[in-house]
């Protein structure tokens, strides 16, 4: 059978590497991919958001048996529920509740009616309500958009003048566009932090070992929050009580609250998790794959991905075996210069002889008359796996100075804490 992937980021580059490899996968084509895919894949210059474009190019080739999506504004604008209804199968949640990452509003809500341990937070519409609620709320607090950013609309706010800032600087200036016009204004939670992905089929969850991600731009955890400049696994402290805690006042709880309120979840669910005193709470959901974290876990995992995604969307989860390495691993992000704001496109990229202890996952890259040049901020990811998370960070760091563009950038502490 022949697959379709929807997306560009390094999660679809690593997951077209692991299809690869099944026998059972004949063609994979990817809308719209990437430098690094059109290697693997026949990529289609074609919108994520072009649904009936989309449904056309299936309609035409019917030896496409799966079509995995990634990138949350297919999701939230309904591009699985779409598929389905045409007969063809599709791996990802419906938009209902793709809405956990696309309304920060929704997945509050729905954590306090069931009781999903999560942040206090207030929703607000108007600027000066907001300014006045925060002029009282106890500091720090975090100001976050209440609609799609990328995982760039968080501002952890250490003052009131922070806290202004932030709010100007979303509702007013419209630094996100109308994905500020709507904010959540939440209490600081103090703890470590981890991602945790878990697969599901509305009723049986495997979720994947916790990554430690490195979301702000610059070393020591400065600058803007980003959707992730590197990670790693195992995550310290991240113990097997934790995980069933996690499994069971989370992610399940989630699952059927979800099946509760008649929308139940298909698909990658995605924690973005704080270690807090009182026990592990939900800071926010993503309802896919995440890029940093796949990059570091797709490749670990030795059950064969088509068995993953087939059962999943047959209802059948619970008779697979999750199998995976028992290995660490890190990934470094590379950037565009000025990543996650304005940032140039078109740069030509120079890639030399990595060796063969990395693997280097395109995102932001695009081949220009057979050259490689950068199309977004988040170019590269540079992944190592093996014995201890210092001999992988040695591997990776030795081989991300083996490319090099204007203006590239990438955090120098990585696993290195």
């Amino acid at each position: 059978m022949d697959v379709l992937l929807i997306g560009s980021r390094g999660r679809e580059h690593a997951i077209a590497l692991q299809l690869k490899k099944d026998p059972r996968v004949n063609n994979i084509f990817c809308i719209p991919g990437n430098g690094g895919l059109a290697g693997i894949a026949t990529c289609i210059k074609m919108s994520v958001t072009e649904f009936e474009g989309i449904v056309d190019f299936l309609d035409a080739n019917p030896n496409i048996g799966l079509t995995i999506i990634s990138p949350d504004e297919s999701l939230a604008g309904g591009l699985a529920d779409i598929l389905n209804e045409r007969g063809h199968r599709a791996f990802g949640p419906s938009a209902e509740p793709a809405k956990l990452e696309s309304d920060k509003s929704y997945a509050r809500s729905l954590c306090k009616k069931y009781g999903i341990p999560s942040p206090d937070f207030k929703i607000f519409n108007d600027y000066n309500k907001a300014k006045r609620y925060a002029s009282k709320h106890p500091m720090p607090l975090v100001v976050k958009t209440n609609g799609r950013t990328a995982g760039k609309g968080v501002f952890f706010c250490r003052n009131q003048r922070e806290a202004e800032n932030a709010l100007y600087d979303v509702m007013i200036a419209e630094l996100f566009g109308s994905a500020g016009k709507v904010v959540d204004i939440e209490e600081y939670l103090d703890g470590r932090n981890v991602v945790v992905m878990a697969i599901t089929d509305g009723e049986t969850v495997l979720s994947l070992p916790a990554v430690k991600v490195y979301k702000r731009v610059f070393d020591k955890d400065l600058g803007m929050s980003t959707a992730g400049m590197g990670g790693y696994v195992p995550a310290e402290g991240y113990t097997d009580e934790i995980a069933d805690r996690v499994k069971n006042e989370i992610i399940l709880p989630t699952v059927r609250a979800l099946k509760e309120e008649g929308h139940p979840y298909k698909g990658v669910l995605s924690c973005s998790l704080l270690m807090t005193e009182e026990g592990p709470k939900v800071v926010d959901y993503v309802v896919r794959f995440c890029d940093v974290e796949s990059q570091i876990l797709i490749p670990m995992i030795e059950t064969p991905l088509l068995d993953v995604f087939n059962a999943v969307i047959d209802g059948t989860l619970k008779d697979v075996e999750l199998k995976l390495l028992s290995s660490s691993a890190v990934c470094v992000v590379i950037t565009s210069g000025g990543y996650p704001l304005e940032y140039e496109k078109g740069v030509k990229i120079n890639v030399g002889d990595t060796d063969d202890t990395v693997q280097v996952y395109h995102a932001g890259t695009r081949l220009t008359d057979g050259e490689l040049r950068t199309s977004g901020g988040r170019v590269m990811g540079i992944v190592s796996i093996g014995e201890t998370k210092a001999e992988c960070a040695d591997n990776v760091y030795k081989n991300v100075t083996k490319i090099s563009f204007d203006g590239m950038h990438y955090r120098k502490d990585i696993a290195r804490d």
